[in-house]
Protein backbone atom coordinates (compact mmCIF):
# COMPACT_ATOMS: atom_id res chain seq x y z
CA UNK A 1 0.00 0.00 0.00
CA UNK A 2 1.40 3.84 -0.80
CA UNK A 3 -1.13 5.72 1.91
CA UNK A 4 -1.46 3.81 4.64
CA UNK A 5 -3.23 5.57 7.36
CA UNK A 6 -1.36 6.25 10.61
CA UNK A 7 -2.99 6.82 14.03
CA UNK A 8 -0.76 9.89 15.29
CA UNK A 9 -1.05 11.49 18.74
CA UNK A 10 0.84 11.97 22.26
CA UNK A 11 0.63 8.75 23.99
CA UNK A 12 -0.34 6.66 21.50
CA UNK A 13 1.88 3.56 19.54
CA UNK A 14 1.52 4.36 16.06
CA UNK A 15 0.28 1.56 14.36
CA UNK A 16 0.18 1.41 10.41
CA UNK A 17 -3.38 -0.54 9.06
CA UNK A 18 -2.32 -3.92 7.05
CA UNK A 19 1.10 -4.28 9.79
CA UNK A 20 0.89 -8.04 11.38
CA UNK A 21 0.34 -8.32 15.07
CA UNK A 22 3.56 -6.97 17.09
CA UNK A 23 5.76 -9.53 18.66
CA UNK A 24 5.52 -8.00 22.37
CA UNK A 25 9.11 -7.49 23.55
CA UNK A 26 9.52 -7.27 27.60
CA UNK A 27 9.49 -3.53 27.62
CA UNK A 28 6.93 -3.34 25.07
CA UNK A 29 4.66 -5.77 27.02
CA UNK A 30 5.33 -3.51 30.23
CA UNK A 31 4.58 -0.25 28.56
CA UNK A 32 1.65 -1.90 27.00
CA UNK A 33 0.47 -3.07 29.70
CA UNK A 34 0.69 -0.15 32.17
CA UNK A 35 -1.65 1.56 29.23
CA UNK A 36 -3.85 -1.04 29.04
CA UNK A 37 -5.07 -0.14 32.41
CA UNK A 38 -6.72 2.97 31.54
CA UNK A 39 -6.71 2.37 27.55
CA UNK A 40 -9.65 2.52 25.42
CA UNK A 41 -8.77 0.73 22.08
CA UNK A 42 -9.76 2.55 18.59
CA UNK A 43 -10.88 0.40 15.55
CA UNK A 44 -10.20 1.51 12.38
CA UNK A 45 -13.01 3.79 10.66
CA UNK A 46 -15.15 2.32 7.51
CA UNK A 47 -13.07 3.99 4.84
CA UNK A 48 -9.27 3.26 5.19
CA UNK A 49 -8.65 6.56 3.71
CA UNK A 50 -9.96 8.12 6.68
CA UNK A 51 -8.04 9.24 9.84
CA UNK A 52 -9.31 8.24 13.26
CA UNK A 53 -9.70 10.75 15.72
CA UNK A 54 -9.05 10.84 19.45
CA UNK A 55 -10.56 12.78 22.35
CA UNK A 56 -7.72 15.24 23.96
CA UNK A 57 -5.99 13.91 26.57
CA UNK A 58 -6.88 9.94 26.17
CA UNK A 59 -3.84 8.11 26.35
CA UNK A 60 -4.69 5.02 24.51
CA UNK A 61 -3.66 1.99 22.76
CA UNK A 62 -4.36 1.88 18.96
CA UNK A 63 -6.29 -1.21 17.75
CA UNK A 64 -6.61 -1.59 13.74
CA UNK A 65 -7.44 -4.63 11.73
CA UNK A 66 -4.49 -5.93 9.83
CA UNK A 67 -3.83 -7.78 6.64
CA UNK A 68 -4.54 -11.70 7.50
CA UNK A 69 -1.39 -13.99 6.43
CA UNK A 70 -1.11 -16.17 3.37
CA UNK A 71 -0.98 -19.44 5.48
CA UNK A 72 -4.20 -18.76 7.63
CA UNK A 73 -6.10 -18.14 4.02
CA UNK A 74 -5.20 -21.68 3.00
CA UNK A 75 -6.20 -22.89 6.61
CA UNK A 76 -9.66 -21.59 7.32
CA UNK A 77 -11.27 -24.80 7.15
CA UNK A 78 -9.17 -26.59 9.60
CA UNK A 79 -10.73 -27.20 12.96
CA UNK A 80 -9.55 -28.28 16.60
CA UNK A 81 -10.68 -31.78 16.47
CA UNK A 82 -8.96 -32.42 12.97
CA UNK A 83 -5.33 -32.33 14.78
CA UNK A 84 -6.52 -34.11 18.43
CA UNK A 85 -8.43 -37.02 17.25
CA UNK A 86 -6.22 -38.40 14.91
CA UNK A 87 -3.47 -38.04 17.37
CA UNK A 88 -5.48 -39.63 20.39
CA UNK A 89 -6.74 -42.32 18.10
CA UNK A 90 -3.27 -43.75 17.00
CA UNK A 91 -2.27 -43.39 20.74
CA UNK A 92 -4.85 -45.43 21.55
CA UNK A 93 -4.18 -47.94 19.26
CA UNK A 94 -0.22 -48.37 19.59
CA UNK A 95 -0.64 -51.35 21.71
CA UNK A 96 -1.72 -53.49 19.31
CA UNK A 97 1.54 -52.76 17.63
CA UNK A 98 3.09 -55.07 20.28
CA UNK A 99 0.47 -57.46 21.05
CA UNK A 100 -2.40 -58.83 18.93
CA UNK A 101 -3.61 -60.30 22.27
CA UNK A 102 -6.16 -57.94 23.30
CA UNK A 103 -7.05 -56.28 20.00
CA UNK A 104 -10.80 -56.44 20.58
CA UNK A 105 -10.37 -54.76 24.47
CA UNK A 106 -7.72 -52.27 22.67
CA UNK A 107 -10.40 -51.28 20.08
CA UNK A 108 -13.18 -51.00 22.24
CA UNK A 109 -11.15 -48.81 24.59
CA UNK A 110 -10.33 -46.77 21.87
CA UNK A 111 -13.97 -46.18 20.74
CA UNK A 112 -14.90 -45.97 23.90
CA UNK A 113 -12.50 -43.21 25.33
CA UNK A 114 -12.77 -40.65 22.20
CA UNK A 115 -16.70 -40.93 22.46
CA UNK A 116 -16.02 -40.25 26.38
CA UNK A 117 -13.78 -37.50 24.84
CA UNK A 118 -16.13 -35.63 22.54
CA UNK A 119 -18.86 -35.72 24.61
CA UNK A 120 -16.53 -34.25 27.51
CA UNK A 121 -15.52 -31.74 25.26
CA UNK A 122 -12.25 -32.62 24.90
CA UNK A 123 -12.43 -32.21 20.76
CA UNK A 124 -14.02 -28.52 21.32
CA UNK A 125 -12.04 -25.57 20.00
CA UNK A 126 -10.32 -23.17 22.78
CA UNK A 127 -9.00 -20.14 22.68
CA UNK A 128 -6.48 -20.41 25.59
CA UNK A 129 -4.67 -23.66 24.50
CA UNK A 130 -2.84 -25.65 27.16
CA UNK A 131 -2.36 -29.06 28.41
CA UNK A 132 -1.99 -28.27 31.89
CA UNK A 133 -5.96 -27.63 31.91
CA UNK A 134 -7.22 -30.58 30.52
CA UNK A 135 -4.77 -32.84 32.25
CA UNK A 136 -7.56 -32.86 35.44
CA UNK A 137 -10.27 -33.80 32.94
CA UNK A 138 -7.78 -36.31 30.37
CA UNK A 139 -6.67 -38.55 33.19
CA UNK A 140 -10.64 -38.70 34.88
CA UNK A 141 -11.93 -39.74 31.20
CA UNK A 142 -9.15 -41.98 30.41
CA UNK A 143 -9.54 -44.23 33.93
CA UNK A 144 -13.50 -44.27 33.64
CA UNK A 145 -13.25 -46.09 29.89
CA UNK A 146 -10.63 -48.39 31.11
CA UNK A 147 -12.16 -49.35 34.44
CA UNK A 148 -15.31 -49.96 31.74
CA UNK A 149 -13.00 -52.10 29.51
CA UNK A 150 -11.09 -53.67 31.93
CA UNK A 151 -14.28 -54.64 33.85
CA UNK A 152 -15.93 -56.60 30.82
CA UNK A 153 -12.65 -58.42 30.34
CA UNK A 154 -12.56 -59.42 33.84
CA UNK A 155 -16.16 -60.65 32.90
CA UNK A 156 -15.04 -62.33 30.02
CA UNK A 157 -11.61 -63.73 30.81
CA UNK A 158 -11.33 -65.76 34.31
CA UNK A 159 -7.24 -64.67 34.27
CA UNK A 160 -5.82 -62.59 36.06
CA UNK A 161 -2.49 -62.77 33.50
CA UNK A 162 -4.84 -61.97 30.71
CA UNK A 163 -6.42 -58.54 32.71
CA UNK A 164 -2.72 -57.62 33.51
CA UNK A 165 -1.56 -57.69 30.59
CA UNK A 166 -4.63 -55.62 28.84
CA UNK A 167 -4.14 -53.12 31.53
CA UNK A 168 -0.39 -52.46 30.49
CA UNK A 169 -1.27 -52.05 27.24
CA UNK A 170 -4.31 -49.30 28.47
CA UNK A 171 -1.64 -48.16 30.28
CA UNK A 172 0.44 -47.42 27.68
CA UNK A 173 -1.61 -45.74 25.54
CA UNK A 174 -3.35 -43.48 28.35
CA UNK A 175 0.07 -42.21 28.33
CA UNK A 176 0.78 -41.82 25.08
CA UNK A 177 -2.62 -39.91 24.77
CA UNK A 178 -1.33 -37.69 27.62
CA UNK A 179 1.90 -36.98 25.76
CA UNK A 180 0.14 -36.93 22.15
CA UNK A 181 -2.23 -34.39 23.59
CA UNK A 182 0.93 -32.11 24.75
CA UNK A 183 1.90 -32.44 21.46
CA UNK A 184 -0.65 -31.42 19.36
CA UNK A 185 -1.22 -28.27 22.10
CA UNK A 186 2.26 -27.24 21.63
CA UNK A 187 1.89 -27.66 17.65
CA UNK A 188 -1.22 -25.41 17.72
CA UNK A 189 0.13 -22.63 19.92
CA UNK A 190 3.54 -22.66 17.20
CA UNK A 191 1.13 -22.13 14.59
CA UNK A 192 -0.52 -19.62 15.68
CA UNK A 193 1.63 -17.53 16.93
CA UNK A 194 3.59 -17.51 13.50
CA UNK A 195 -0.33 -16.74 12.18
CA UNK A 196 -0.49 -20.02 10.19
CA UNK A 197 -3.48 -20.56 11.56
CA UNK A 198 -6.30 -18.02 12.53
CA UNK A 199 -9.69 -16.72 11.50
CA UNK A 200 -11.04 -13.70 10.72
CA UNK A 201 -13.03 -12.46 14.03
CA UNK A 202 -15.76 -9.58 14.36
CA UNK A 203 -16.53 -8.39 17.97
CA UNK A 204 -20.27 -7.26 18.61
CA UNK A 205 -20.14 -4.53 20.79
CA UNK A 206 -18.06 -1.52 21.18
CA UNK A 207 -18.38 -1.61 25.10
CA UNK A 208 -15.45 -1.06 26.97
CA UNK A 209 -15.23 -6.06 26.91
CA UNK A 210 -15.43 -5.34 23.32
CA UNK A 211 -12.63 -2.30 23.38
CA UNK A 212 -10.57 -4.37 25.33
CA UNK A 213 -10.78 -7.55 23.49
CA UNK A 214 -9.83 -5.96 20.64
CA UNK A 215 -6.65 -5.15 22.37
CA UNK A 216 -5.87 -8.42 23.25
CA UNK A 217 -6.79 -10.21 20.08
CA UNK A 218 -4.58 -7.33 18.05
CA UNK A 219 -1.65 -8.18 20.51
CA UNK A 220 -1.64 -11.67 21.58
CA UNK A 221 -2.08 -13.99 18.03
CA UNK A 222 -1.62 -17.08 19.83
CA UNK A 223 -5.48 -17.16 20.60
CA UNK A 224 -5.85 -17.86 16.66
CA UNK A 225 -8.38 -15.24 15.80
CA UNK A 226 -7.37 -11.95 13.44
CA UNK A 227 -9.52 -8.81 14.63
CA UNK A 228 -11.06 -7.43 11.48
CA UNK A 229 -13.73 -4.98 13.20
CA UNK A 230 -16.20 -4.24 15.82
CA UNK A 231 -19.80 -4.05 14.67
CA UNK A 232 -23.14 -2.83 17.26
CA UNK A 233 -26.26 -0.83 17.10
CA UNK A 234 -25.60 2.37 15.56
CA UNK A 235 -22.58 4.03 14.56
CA UNK A 236 -22.89 7.26 16.44
CA UNK A 237 -19.87 7.67 18.88
CA UNK A 238 -20.24 8.12 22.22
CA UNK A 239 -18.20 8.92 25.12
CA UNK A 240 -14.84 6.46 25.29
CA UNK A 241 -16.70 4.62 22.18
CA UNK A 242 -14.46 4.20 18.50
CA UNK A 243 -15.56 4.13 14.94
CA UNK A 244 -17.32 0.90 13.53
CA UNK A 245 -17.17 -1.18 10.44
CA UNK A 246 -20.78 -1.08 10.81
CA UNK A 247 -24.02 -1.52 12.22
CA UNK A 248 -25.33 -5.18 13.71
CA UNK A 249 -27.67 -4.71 10.54
CA UNK A 250 -24.57 -5.04 7.99
CA UNK A 251 -23.35 -8.17 10.04
CA UNK A 252 -24.71 -10.71 7.29
CA UNK A 253 -23.25 -8.80 4.32
CA UNK A 254 -19.77 -8.27 6.43
CA UNK A 255 -19.38 -11.66 7.78
CA UNK A 256 -19.60 -13.01 4.07
CA UNK A 257 -17.46 -10.17 2.49
CA UNK A 258 -14.59 -10.26 5.23
CA UNK A 259 -14.85 -14.03 5.40
CA UNK A 260 -15.56 -14.18 8.90
CA UNK A 261 -15.19 -17.70 10.79
CA UNK A 262 -16.15 -16.06 14.15
CA UNK A 263 -18.16 -14.16 15.89
CA UNK A 264 -17.42 -12.69 19.51
CA UNK A 265 -20.26 -11.23 21.69
CA UNK A 266 -18.91 -8.62 23.82
CA UNK A 267 -21.09 -5.83 24.94
CA UNK A 268 -23.53 -4.95 22.33
CA UNK A 269 -26.23 -1.90 22.91
CA UNK A 270 -29.80 -4.33 22.32
CA UNK A 271 -31.93 -6.52 23.18
CA UNK A 272 -30.57 -10.79 23.22
CA UNK A 273 -33.60 -11.38 21.23
CA UNK A 274 -32.47 -9.07 18.66
CA UNK A 275 -29.11 -9.88 18.52
CA UNK A 276 -29.97 -13.59 17.87
CA UNK A 277 -32.53 -12.85 15.48
CA UNK A 278 -29.56 -11.56 13.22
CA UNK A 279 -26.90 -14.28 14.27
CA UNK A 280 -29.24 -17.02 12.67
CA UNK A 281 -29.55 -15.99 9.49
CA UNK A 282 -27.76 -18.16 7.32
CA UNK A 283 -24.44 -16.58 6.38
CA UNK A 284 -23.76 -15.68 10.30
CA UNK A 285 -24.84 -19.03 11.62
CA UNK A 286 -22.31 -20.55 9.58
CA UNK A 287 -19.81 -18.58 11.71
CA UNK A 288 -18.34 -19.90 15.14
CA UNK A 289 -20.52 -18.21 17.99
CA UNK A 290 -18.36 -17.24 21.41
CA UNK A 291 -19.60 -14.97 24.04
CA UNK A 292 -18.40 -12.95 27.09
CA UNK A 293 -20.90 -14.20 29.69
CA UNK A 294 -22.90 -11.69 31.57
CA UNK A 295 -21.89 -12.12 34.72
CA UNK A 296 -18.38 -12.28 35.07
CA UNK A 297 -16.64 -15.24 36.92
CA UNK A 298 -19.53 -17.65 35.61
CA UNK A 299 -18.25 -20.69 33.93
CA UNK A 300 -19.81 -22.80 31.25
CA UNK A 301 -21.27 -26.11 32.88
CA UNK A 302 -19.79 -29.55 31.29
CA UNK A 303 -16.07 -28.02 30.80
CA UNK A 304 -13.60 -26.54 32.22
CA UNK A 305 -13.08 -22.57 31.32
CA UNK A 306 -11.92 -20.54 28.77
CA UNK A 307 -10.73 -16.91 28.54
CA UNK A 308 -8.85 -14.16 26.68
CA UNK A 309 -6.47 -12.94 28.79
CA UNK A 310 -8.36 -12.15 31.68
CA UNK A 311 -11.89 -12.32 30.32
CA UNK A 312 -14.00 -15.06 30.01
CA UNK A 313 -15.25 -16.83 27.30
CA UNK A 314 -17.58 -19.12 26.36
CA UNK A 315 -18.79 -21.12 22.82
CA UNK A 316 -22.03 -20.85 21.87
CA UNK A 317 -23.23 -24.59 21.26
CA UNK A 318 -23.28 -24.52 17.36
CA UNK A 319 -26.28 -23.11 16.08
CA UNK A 320 -26.47 -24.98 13.04
CA UNK A 321 -25.29 -28.55 11.96
CA UNK A 322 -21.70 -28.68 10.63
CA UNK A 323 -18.55 -30.81 11.30
CA UNK A 324 -18.28 -34.09 12.80
CA UNK A 325 -21.99 -33.65 14.68
CA UNK A 326 -22.94 -33.21 10.88
CA UNK A 327 -21.49 -36.40 9.58
CA UNK A 328 -22.60 -38.38 12.37
CA UNK A 329 -26.08 -37.30 11.25
CA UNK A 330 -25.95 -37.52 7.58
CA UNK A 331 -23.71 -41.49 8.37
CA UNK A 332 -27.28 -42.09 10.45
CA UNK A 333 -29.70 -40.76 8.37
CA UNK A 334 -28.02 -43.01 5.35
CA UNK A 335 -28.30 -46.16 7.37
CA UNK A 336 -31.61 -45.99 8.82
CA UNK A 337 -32.80 -44.63 5.00
CA UNK A 338 -31.37 -47.74 3.29
CA UNK A 339 -32.61 -50.35 6.13
CA UNK A 340 -36.04 -49.02 5.94
CA UNK A 341 -36.33 -49.41 2.63
CA UNK A 342 -35.04 -52.71 2.34
CA UNK A 343 -37.51 -53.97 5.68
CA UNK A 344 -40.39 -51.89 4.41
CA UNK A 345 -40.38 -52.82 1.04
CA UNK A 346 -43.20 -55.07 1.43
CA UNK A 347 -45.30 -52.35 3.08
CA UNK A 348 -44.60 -50.13 0.12
CA UNK A 349 -45.42 -52.17 -2.25
CA UNK A 350 -48.66 -52.98 -0.89
CA UNK A 351 -49.17 -49.02 -0.50
CA UNK A 352 -48.18 -48.73 -4.72
CA UNK A 353 -51.41 -51.50 -5.12
CA UNK A 354 -53.67 -49.75 -2.87
CA UNK A 355 -52.71 -46.31 -4.69
CA UNK A 356 -53.31 -47.54 -8.19
CA UNK A 357 -56.36 -49.62 -7.17
CA UNK A 358 -58.10 -46.21 -5.72
CA UNK A 359 -57.36 -43.95 -8.23
CA UNK A 360 -54.94 -45.70 -11.42
CA UNK A 361 -51.86 -44.31 -12.65
CA UNK A 362 -49.65 -42.06 -11.07
CA UNK A 363 -49.46 -43.26 -7.71
CA UNK A 364 -46.42 -41.26 -6.75
CA UNK A 365 -46.70 -37.08 -6.07
CA UNK A 366 -44.20 -35.39 -6.51
CA UNK A 367 -44.06 -31.55 -4.81
CA UNK A 368 -41.46 -28.58 -5.20
CA UNK A 369 -40.30 -27.76 -1.40
CA UNK A 370 -38.11 -25.88 0.27
CA UNK A 371 -35.31 -27.56 1.66
CA UNK A 372 -31.91 -26.79 3.43
CA UNK A 373 -30.60 -22.97 2.79
CA UNK A 374 -33.69 -22.53 0.77
CA UNK A 375 -32.94 -24.47 -2.03
CA UNK A 376 -35.92 -26.02 -3.42
CA UNK A 377 -35.92 -30.16 -4.42
CA UNK A 378 -39.06 -32.30 -5.10
CA UNK A 379 -40.52 -34.49 -2.31
CA UNK A 380 -41.61 -38.05 -3.43
CA UNK A 381 -44.84 -39.23 -1.91
CA UNK A 382 -48.01 -41.89 -2.13
CA UNK A 383 -51.09 -39.72 -4.37
CA UNK A 384 -53.80 -39.78 -1.95
CA UNK A 385 -55.88 -37.30 -3.91
CA UNK A 386 -55.39 -35.20 -7.35
CA UNK A 387 -55.31 -31.71 -6.74
CA UNK A 388 -57.26 -29.40 -9.75
CA UNK A 389 -53.87 -28.01 -11.07
CA UNK A 390 -50.55 -27.21 -10.05
CA UNK A 391 -51.54 -23.36 -8.25
CA UNK A 392 -53.71 -25.48 -5.98
CA UNK A 393 -51.24 -28.25 -5.52
CA UNK A 394 -48.89 -25.05 -4.42
CA UNK A 395 -51.32 -22.89 -2.28
CA UNK A 396 -53.75 -24.80 -0.68
CA UNK A 397 -52.92 -25.03 2.81
CA UNK A 398 -54.43 -28.37 4.27
CA UNK A 399 -56.79 -30.84 2.47
CA UNK A 400 -57.48 -33.21 5.66
CA UNK A 401 -61.72 -32.80 5.01
CA UNK A 402 -61.38 -32.77 1.41
CA UNK A 403 -64.01 -34.88 -0.13
CA UNK A 404 -61.67 -36.14 -2.94
CA UNK A 405 -59.24 -37.73 -1.01
CA UNK A 406 -60.62 -41.49 -0.68
CA UNK A 407 -60.63 -44.32 1.85
CA UNK A 408 -57.34 -45.29 0.97
CA UNK A 409 -55.24 -41.86 0.69
CA UNK A 410 -57.65 -41.10 4.25
CA UNK A 411 -55.47 -44.27 6.02
CA UNK A 412 -52.30 -43.56 4.42
CA UNK A 413 -52.84 -39.97 5.75
CA UNK A 414 -53.72 -40.57 9.21
CA UNK A 415 -51.13 -43.41 9.28
CA UNK A 416 -48.27 -41.01 7.57
CA UNK A 417 -47.62 -44.23 4.99
CA UNK A 418 -47.47 -41.62 2.28
CA UNK A 419 -44.19 -39.86 3.49
CA UNK A 420 -42.55 -43.29 3.18
CA UNK A 421 -41.20 -42.45 -0.80
CA UNK A 422 -39.47 -39.78 1.11
CA UNK A 423 -36.59 -42.18 2.52
CA UNK A 424 -35.53 -42.08 -1.20
CA UNK A 425 -35.12 -38.49 -0.84
CA UNK A 426 -33.29 -39.16 2.60
CA UNK A 427 -30.95 -41.01 0.75
CA UNK A 428 -30.29 -38.44 -1.90
CA UNK A 429 -29.46 -35.86 0.87
CA UNK A 430 -32.40 -34.03 -0.03
CA UNK A 431 -34.29 -34.72 3.35
CA UNK A 432 -32.83 -36.03 7.01
CA UNK A 433 -35.11 -38.63 9.22
CA UNK A 434 -35.43 -35.80 11.61
CA UNK A 435 -35.96 -32.19 11.06
CA UNK A 436 -38.02 -29.15 10.57
CA UNK A 437 -40.93 -30.16 8.18
CA UNK A 438 -40.41 -29.24 4.30
CA UNK A 439 -42.52 -26.44 3.34
CA UNK A 440 -43.90 -24.80 -0.21
CA UNK A 441 -42.31 -21.94 -1.47
CA UNK A 442 -45.67 -20.13 -1.36
CA UNK A 443 -46.01 -20.73 2.79
CA UNK A 444 -42.34 -20.67 3.12
CA UNK A 445 -42.65 -16.83 1.70
CA UNK A 446 -45.78 -16.22 3.78
CA UNK A 447 -44.68 -17.49 7.04
CA UNK A 448 -40.58 -15.74 6.64
CA UNK A 449 -42.49 -12.70 6.62
CA UNK A 450 -45.24 -13.37 9.68
CA UNK A 451 -42.88 -15.19 11.36
CA UNK A 452 -39.25 -13.93 12.24
CA UNK A 453 -38.00 -16.93 13.34
CA UNK A 454 -39.49 -18.84 10.71
CA UNK A 455 -36.74 -18.76 8.23
CA UNK A 456 -34.16 -20.04 11.23
CA UNK A 457 -35.59 -23.17 10.72
CA UNK A 458 -33.42 -23.65 7.19
CA UNK A 459 -30.20 -23.82 9.13
CA UNK A 460 -30.11 -27.81 8.31
CA UNK A 461 -32.12 -30.47 6.38
CA UNK A 462 -35.62 -30.66 6.16
CA UNK A 463 -37.08 -33.97 7.76
CA UNK A 464 -39.46 -36.76 7.42
CA UNK A 465 -40.43 -36.37 10.86
CA UNK A 466 -39.33 -33.74 13.39
CA UNK A 467 -39.56 -32.47 17.01
CA UNK A 468 -42.98 -30.48 16.37
CA UNK A 469 -44.46 -32.82 14.72
CA UNK A 470 -44.63 -35.67 17.27
CA UNK A 471 -45.47 -32.63 19.99
CA UNK A 472 -49.12 -32.39 18.19
CA UNK A 473 -47.78 -29.62 15.91
CA UNK A 474 -49.09 -30.94 12.82
CA UNK A 475 -52.15 -29.68 10.38
CA UNK A 476 -53.82 -26.24 11.45
CA UNK A 477 -51.06 -25.62 14.67
CA UNK A 478 -49.78 -22.31 15.20
CA UNK A 479 -46.72 -21.45 13.03
CA UNK A 480 -45.38 -19.49 15.46
CA UNK A 481 -45.04 -22.23 17.87
CA UNK A 482 -43.95 -24.97 15.28
CA UNK A 483 -40.69 -22.49 14.45
CA UNK A 484 -39.74 -22.65 18.77
CA UNK A 485 -39.95 -26.41 18.64
CA UNK A 486 -37.83 -26.69 14.74
CA UNK A 487 -34.82 -24.26 16.14
CA UNK A 488 -35.20 -25.70 19.66
CA UNK A 489 -34.33 -29.37 17.94
CA UNK A 490 -31.42 -27.38 15.49
CA UNK A 491 -29.87 -25.98 18.50
CA UNK A 492 -30.06 -29.06 20.91
CA UNK A 493 -29.35 -31.62 18.52
CA UNK A 494 -28.28 -35.05 19.47
CA UNK A 495 -28.29 -38.42 18.03
CA UNK A 496 -30.35 -39.66 20.81
CA UNK A 497 -33.03 -36.50 20.71
CA UNK A 498 -33.13 -37.82 16.81
CA UNK A 499 -33.95 -41.56 18.50
CA UNK A 500 -36.46 -40.37 20.47
CA UNK A 501 -38.23 -38.24 18.05
CA UNK A 502 -37.99 -41.49 15.72
CA UNK A 503 -39.26 -43.53 18.89
CA UNK A 504 -42.21 -41.33 19.35
CA UNK A 505 -42.92 -41.22 15.55
CA UNK A 506 -43.20 -44.80 15.52
CA UNK A 507 -45.71 -44.63 18.56
CA UNK A 508 -47.44 -41.93 16.97
CA UNK A 509 -47.95 -44.22 13.38
CA UNK A 510 -49.08 -47.13 15.48
CA UNK A 511 -52.25 -45.26 17.08
CA UNK A 512 -52.82 -43.54 14.00
CA UNK A 513 -52.31 -40.07 15.33
CA UNK A 514 -51.58 -38.97 11.54
CA UNK A 515 -53.69 -36.27 9.70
Amino acid sequence: MSSQPVMSYPGAIRTEFGEPPPQAGAQQAADGDERAATASPVVAPKRVSETATVRPGMDTTTVLPYAGSRASKRTRWLRAWMLTAPIDVVALLVPLLLSQNYWRGTLANAALTVAIFASGGLYRARRHVGILDELPSICGRLLASAAVVAIIAAERHDSVHYVGGFMRGVALSAGLVIVGRAFSRASTIVARKRRWVEHNTIIIGSGPVGLELARLLRRYPQYGLRFVGCVDVSTDEGVGSVPLIGTLDDLEKLTEMLECDVLVIADPDCSESALMDILLRAVNSRSDLWAVPRLWGSRSLGGYPDHIGAIPIVKIGDTRLSGPRWAVKRASDVVFAAVALLVLSPVLLLCAIATFLDGGRGIFFHQERIGRYGTPFKVIKFRSMRPADESESQTTWSIAHDQRVGPVGRFMRRTSLDELPQLWNILRGEMSVVGPRPERPHFVEKFSIEYPTYAMRHRVPVGLTGLAQVSGLRGDTPISDRARFDNYYIENWSLWLDIKVVLRTVAEVLRGGGR
